[in-house]
């Protein structure tokens, strides 16, 4: 079969690593890819957004799967979009992918439904954000309502700099649109955990956990980011806890979805908080993470292609979910400066030492091919990604392996899966 990947990050990297697995698939596209996703698929020049041309594409080359894999095109109506020109995609249709395309909505489901999260408000007047702000508890988190790249979320420290953040999002529309409804949400404590789920729109299966480090610098510093570094599985959470998850969130969310009419197919993203009052709901997206991904995949023993569609048809009770009993660690490789400002066009050295090595790979994010040399091109630029037997043998390889990549203003954090040693 022939399957198309939409979309041009480390993640579709990692999705286009997995599909090219199975030997059900005899060809792979990727639209727009990258220059290491080109080493596997041919890449095809049409913009993620470019709904028309896609499914042109799709109809010319008799494409029998899409995967669409980025937040924009899901929540914009890709997956509609090819449905209605009769082509198989993976992924929620618009009407589901708003449970990532709006806070405000994701928040009031948990609400209805009764789905454990963080209290909140939702507001569209700055004003009266304002003054909410005057009889809240501090610290607290305002949220970007829309699409942000992940980085539409302020923790807010004293009132000074939540009103600060007020302003920068809903009066100088620093987000852009995304900032036009805001929550205004408790500050909760504990352990993160990020778990994808595969849904069939009746039936959900989590996948192996995984933890993300959102922030820029060490010890948790700095801007949030896209993600610099993931590990998998995490060692917090447990099977008592993916229990209660799954009676009081994977379930509930699923027949919470059905019973709004907005059938969730394809990957649904948890962001959880082990709080010291149980696990609660930060976040829903509609996908696949990035970086979580380049390090549940590779872990994944079934056949990528089976599961998707067993989501498309509605036959994912069938299948058994199965991950390698290992760990794996991805330490993100960006251009120094991001996620603020950066310089991009360098040429990357060493790419080649990672061919023939099992266990160890380099899912390229922001990179791109110049005259026939692969150079940097975006803030995150390559997430290099390594299994060992546990995470602390993970974590070494995955580290020790950054050191055969090379490019001029080379960053990452040093404390990727630190919080394992806190075991």
């Amino acid at each position: 079969m022939k399957v198309l990947v939409v979309g041009s990050g480390g993640r579709e990297h990692a999705i286009v690593t997995s599909i090219a697995k199975s030997n059900r698939v005899s060809k792979i596209y990727a639209a727009p890819g990258n220059a290491g996703i080109s080493e596997i698929a041919t890449c095809v020049d049409i913009g993620v957004m470019d709904f028309e041309k896609l499914v042109s594409f799709a109809k010319e080359e008799q494409i029998d799967l899409v995967v669409v894999a980025p937040d924009d095109p899901l929540v914009a109506g890709a997956v509609d979009a090819f449905e209605a020109a009769g082509i198989k995609a993976f992924g929620p249709r618009a009407n589901a992918a708003i449970i990532e395309g709006s806070k405000a909505f994701s928040k009031d489901l948990m609400k209805k439904y009764n789905i454990p999260t963080a209290a909140y408000e939702n507001f569209t007047d700055a004003d009266k954000a304002m003054e909410y702000l005057e009889t809240a508890s501090f610290p607290i988190v305002l949220k970007a309502d829309g699409l942000a790249l992940g980085k539409g979320v302020l923790i807010c420290n004293t009132l000074e700099e939540a009103k600060a953040g007020v302003k920068e999002i809903m009066l100088d529309k620093h987000f852009g649109n995304a900032g036009n409804t805001m929550v205004i949400e408790e500050f909760m404590t504990g352990r993160e955990v990020s778990v994808l789920c595969f849904c069939d729109g009746t039936t959900i299966k989590p996948m192996t956990s995984a933890q993300d480090h959102k922030r820029a610098e060490d010890g948790d510093k700095g801007l949030n980011t896209g993600g610099m570094g993931t590990f998998s599985p995490s060692p917090f959470y447990t099977k008592e806890i993916d229990d209660y998850c799954m009676e009081n969130i994977y379930k509930p969310t699923m027949a919470a979805m059905k019973a709004e009419g907005r059938e969730f197919k394809g990957v649904l993203f948890c962001g959880l908080m082990m709080t010291p009052n149980g696990v609660k709901v930060l976040e829903y997206n509609a996908r696949f993470g990035d970086p979580e991904a380049q390090v549940v995949l590779p872990r994944m023993k079934n056949d990528i292609i089976d599961v998707m569609e067993a989501c498309i048809d509605g036959t994912l009770d069938k299948v058994n979910l199965e991950f390698e009993d290992n760990a794996a660690v991805c330490v993100v490789l960006a251009s120094k400066g991001y996620p603020v400002s950066y310089e991009k066009g360098f040429e990357i050295k060493g790419l080649d030492t990672f061919k023939d090595k099992d266990d160890y790979y380099v899912f390229h994010a922001g990179t791109k091919l110049k005259d026939g040399v692969v150079v940097t091109n975006g803030g995150r630029v390559l997430g290099v990604t390594a299994k060992g037997k546990d995470l602390f043998e993970a974590r070494a390889n995955a580290y020790s392996a950054t050191e055969w990549i090379s490019f001029d203003n080379k960053y990452m954090r040093h404390d990727i899966g630190k919080a394992i040693d806190e075991q």
